[in-house]
């Protein structure tokens, strides 16, 4: 009988919401009982103009079987043959937000553009706009587009350490194609891992329906604030099911702001390995909670070692804010660049509380992609120099067009036109304004040359 008066209270909620969006010729009182009906539509009317619909297309290769010498003749071109791929053109569809209205960046996710050839934006007003990939991160399934418009409307960014479970959600999007859609809910659950163990993980939940499509799109408060990107769902055939997740917007932000400082993320790395902390673990170590990250190993030269962090410790709070697993804890570092400064609270082996000003180290390689800066830079692999000038050349595939203009493993690329390069992001910026030949200084070993790109 309970569960009967829950689903009545739910109807009745539903259909005031309904009746709320009707139009005026229905012959509806806009109030009942002198009070005004309830409606997000004031609210969305500020917001959904900063989402966007995405559309792309592009090409990606595929494995094909090995075909017998015999059969050969039949399977056309000798030369396709020989290959061991062959390219299938596919499309896309999904949403993005934008965060920065005078600059044009728009954040989406990055399984929504990855390998897209082509980036068409189209706004809520009927625009349609060519967009630009600045940057990704395959490993939080974020990316940043940039578009050239005018009169475009940007979203305001919450702070997502703030959200509390139960409180209410909103999701916008563009689900199947259908057009922009809005479903609302609440948050179901935070700090959720486990969808992919190679990932930064640190989720949102929400039962508010995601579908496919809603990928990139907003999850916003009652405020109209950005407090998380949709990213995935759990259900049969890719359906809601009421329990999507979505990037909080606190490690949208962190990844969004490396992207557009260095045009790549420099993940920030802690260096403990560990486990979290389960109900009898908590007993056994007569901890009060039975929530943190149990570290049970410090790497040798780490920033945790150099902070005094010692196997044993338990970490319960980053930056004052209480975590629940281990996997939170690296999802929350993986999204802090290196270089910054975290304050972690932890549990010593006596039982005593300590915090822990630690400065993150970088990780070993870069995430940017060659491709996005030149396209004749395809096949190689950059790194920032760590000594604050140059970029590293760390690998060239062979065969590809960096290889193709003479870039080698080891190389330095110190400049370009006569002129010192910091870094990643200072390369991107003067080739995208540079249209004519570029000449790249060299440094290979004790030898200076220049190497010329279009």
């Amino acid at each position: 009988m309970k569960k009967m008066s829950v689903l009545v209270g739910s109807i009745l909620l539903s259909s005031s919401l309904a009746l709320s969006s009707l139009p005026s010729h229905a012959n509806l009182p806009p109030s009942i009982n002198g009070q005004q009906l309830p409606s997000l539509a004031p609210m969305l009317e500020q917001v959904t103009p900063a989402v966007v619909l995405i559309s792309v297309r592009g090409t990606h290769e595929i494995k094909q079987r090995n075909v017998p010498d015999a059969f050969k003749f039949f399977f056309g071109n000798p030369r396709q043959q020989q290959s061991p791929t062959r390219e299938r053109p596919f499309q896309g569809l999904g949403s993005g937000v934008i965060i920065n209205a005078e600059k044009g960046y728009i954040v989406t996710n990055n399984h929504v553009i990855n390998e897209a050839d082509e980036i068409q934006i189209t706004l809520k007003d009927g625009r349609q706009l060519e967009a630009e990939k600045i940057g990704a991160d395959e490993n939080t399934d974020i990316a940043l587009l940039q578009v050239d418009a005018e009169n475009l409307k940007q979203i305001t960014i919450a702070d997502s350490d703030k959200l509390r479970v139960g409180d209410f959600a909103v999701a916008i999007g563009s689900p199947f194609g259908l057009g922009q859609t809005v479903t609302s809910g609440i948050v179901s659950a935070l700090g959720r891992s486990g969808l992919n163990a190679d990932n930064f993980e640190d989720f949102i939940q929400t039962d508010a329906a995601i579908n496919s499509g809603n990928s990139g799109g907003a999850l916003i408060n009652l405020n109209g604030d950005l407090i998380g990107i949709n990213t995935a769902i759990i259900g049969p055939s890719g359906g809601n099911v009421g329990i999507g997740f979505a990037i909080p917007s606190n490690m949208v932000k962190n990844l969004v702001d490396q992207i557009i400082e260095y045009g790549e993320v420099r993940r920030g790395v802690l260096g403990v390995a560990g486990r979290s902390v389960t109900g009898e673990f908590a007993e056994a170590m007569e901890l009060e909670e039975a929530q943190g990250a149990f570290v049970e190993q410090v790497t040798k030269d780490s920033a945790a070692q150099e902070a005094g962090i010692e196997a044993g410790d338990v970490i319960t709070k980053v930056n004052g804010k209480k975590i629940r697993s281990f996997s939170e804890l690296r999802g929350k570092i993986g999204s802090i660049g290196a270089g910054n400064k975290v304050k972690l609270t932890v549990i010593k082996s006596n039982g005593k509380t300590k915090t822990y000003t630690v400065t993150l180290k970088n990780t070993e390689s870069a995430s940017v992609e060659p491709a996005s800066i030149h396209r004749m830079l395809e096949g190689a692999k950059l790194d920032n120099n760590t000594d604050g000038y140059g970029i590293n050349v760390t690998d060239v595939e062979s065969d590809s067009p960096a290889a193709m203009i003479g870039l080698r493993k080891g190389d330095i690329i110190a400049g370009i036109n006569r002129q010192r390069i910091k870094n990643i992001a200072e390369l991107r910026d003067y080739l995208k304004d540079n249209k004519g030949i570029s000449l790249l200084n060299i440094i290979r070993g004790n030898t200076n040359l220049f190497i010329r790109i279009r």
